[in-house]
């Protein structure tokens, strides 16, 4: 039981990596915050968790909305007494629009999602933390994240930010031991592209190649793995970093 007597929060939990990373920290002894903006969704992976014997709590959350996070960590406070780990995992993709075609309305919805709302999930823990003189943030990042060719302008430039934030984050609070990390997850076997509409045509042509020499689809059960190992005791020591998760795809790069 690595996460025995946690508290953790994981935003996008209602399914793919977030459900797994919630199951996988209430199997490990977590008492997790399932949020999501798929109240049902939410509601049926915490009663899954329930069923099996852990401790979880649904919530309906927006990350675009200050409100919406404040009230899911102020839950994972008000129910469990505290906050020890929080995931920000929360994301949504663009439609491989390249700069030329990206418009300012999509460009702000992707980085309120996903850079934004990191920004201020994060910014809401931290007091907590500090006042605890301890605290995990585990941030769901991108190969996109570290590389140009895997989506459009707007997710990996958000992406790019969550990895700045991620090492900005881990170093500030290092001395106040709080770690922040990353993780790159490559091609995933879940349901972001889902929602995704109006493909660009020439900006998903040109990752073509790129998406051509992965080696295999990942599943959400192999990122959970490595959002547990960083959120719990047997990364101690690593703090500010980048954990790539793709099966060897950007090794090729």
């Amino acid at each position: 039981m690595k996460l025995e007597g946690k508290v953790a929060v994981v935003t996008g939990a209602a399914s793919g990596m977030g459900r797994a990373i919630a199951e996988l920290y209430a199997a490990e002894g977590a008492k997790v915050i399932v949020a999501d903006l798929n109240f049902e969704g939410a509601e049926a992976v915490a009663q899954g968790i329930a069923s099996n014997g852990g401790a979880a709590k649904a919530v309906q959350v927006n990350v675009v909305k200050q409100q919406d996070i404040d009230a899911m960590i102020d839950t994972a406070v008000n129910e469990y007494g505290t906050l020890d780990i929080l995931v920000n995992n929360a994301g949504i993709m663009d439609s491989f629009e390249p700069v030329g075609d990206i418009t300012d309305e999509k460009w702000d919805l992707i980085f309120d999602i996903n850079t934004k709302g990191v920004m201020r999930a994060t910014r809401k823990a931290i007091p907590i933390f500090l006042e605890k003189g301890k605290g995990v943030i585990v941030n769901t990042a991108s190969t996109g994240g570290l590389n140009g060719a895997h989506a459009g302008a707007a997710y990996g430039a958000s992406k790019h930010a969550v990895v700045g934030l991620t090492k900005n984050t881990g170093y500030m609070y290092a001395k106040e031991g709080i770690r922040c990390n990353a993780i790159a997850p490559g091609g995933v076997a879940t349901n972001i592209a889902s929602g995704v509409t109006n493909f660009n045509e020439f900006g998903a042509s040109r990752t073509q190649p790129v998406q051509a020499i992965m080696p295999r689809i990942g599943q959400p059960e192999e990122i959970a793995q490595v959002a547990l190992f960083l959120a719990s005791d047997e990364s101690s020591f690593v703090n500010g970093t980048v954990i790539t998760a793709d099966g060897g795809w950007t090794a090729a790069f």
